[in-house]
């Protein structure tokens, strides 16, 4: 078995997804924000004010690069374009760890702009397999696998989640980053036991842990159905399970997600200390 242990470089923290009208405050008072987390889409372009800012945070603390675009579940090989553009980002900013979604956003010669799910099956696993090992060739570092929010299950799976995300990081010596989020909101709109899916989660494997916040809503039946959006601060169901989960496999760099609706920086500062005072006892 491949040793899921790497030497990552983030501190065992809390970080903040990193937005531009943040920089002053993060800069002049970060509290207890150890690092950052930036989309690499977003920073894919040649100088200005974004890169040089990026520059003066990354001078101050680590940051983590984010993917959203490689496509790693698409049927379709993977754009050597991007992974080019990725590489130049990577190499210039030597971040503290890169990772991407366990989804698919191509399709023929089109782009979604989504991120979809995929059917846990033979063939999912051998194509997803075979690009994550394109792509930590390409970039010349190892990456970090999400697993991802769903609504449905496909009726085609013949694995779990769970199973299907060990085995990936087993073939291709990846670590897997836990959006604790994610898990919640799966298990609610499927009716699963989110607790049973972390106690079965392979915890050595994690290198970074998400946590965001969730829309609520109703399906046509009147059973709950949440919405991964990333707009509003952590619900007490979420937090009870992440500390669940740094109970069972020790503390993690845990990143306060926070993408529409996005807040001023001292209410996004005191959701990454909920989560600092959550690992601070663990660490003791």
């Amino acid at each position: 078995m491949l040793d899921l242990a790497p030497p990552y470089r983030l501190p065992a923290a809390a970080g903040v997804g990193y937005k531009a009208r943040h920089f002053s405050g993060l800069m002049e008072d970060p509290g207890p924000v150890r690092w950052v987390e930036i989309h690499a889409e977003n920073y894919m372009g040649a100088g200005g004010r974004p890169l040089a800012q990026l520059r003066a945070i990354a001078e101050r603390m680590p940051v983590s690069v984010h993917g959203v675009g490689l496509s790693i579940g698409g049927e379709r090989p993977l754009d050597r374009d991007h992974l080019s553009r990725l590489r130049h980002l990577l190499d210039w900013l030597n971040p503290a760890s890169f990772s991407e979604h366990l989804a698919w956003s191509t399709h023929d010669t089109g782009f979604l702009n989504d991120l979809l799910p995929l059917p846990y099956t033979a063939a999912t696993l051998a194509r997803v397999s075979d690009h994550i090992g394109e792509v930590q060739d390409r970039l010349g570092r190892r990456m970090l696998l999400e697993n991802p929010s769903t609504y449905l299950a496909f009726a085609e799976s013949d694995m779990d989640e769970v199973t299907f995300l060990s085995e990936i990081a087993r073939r291709t010596g990846c670590g897997l980053l836990l959006d604790v989020n994610n898990v919640f909101v799966s298990a609610t709109n499927q009716n699963w036991n989110p607790r049973t899916y972390i106690d079965a989660f392979p915890l050595e494997a994690v290198g970074e842990i998400h946590l965001g916040g969730h829309d609520e809503d109703e399906d046509e039946h009147g059973a709950p159905l949440l919405i991964d959006s990333h707009g509003r601060e952590v619900v007490d169901p979420v937090w009870t399970l992440y500390a669940h989960t740094i109970a069972r496999g020790g503390p993690r760099p845990t990143l306060i997600e926070w993408d529409t609706d996005v807040p001023d920086w001292p209410t996004l500062r005191a959701e990454a200390a909920r989560a600092a005072e959550l690992l601070s006892p663990v660490e003791a």
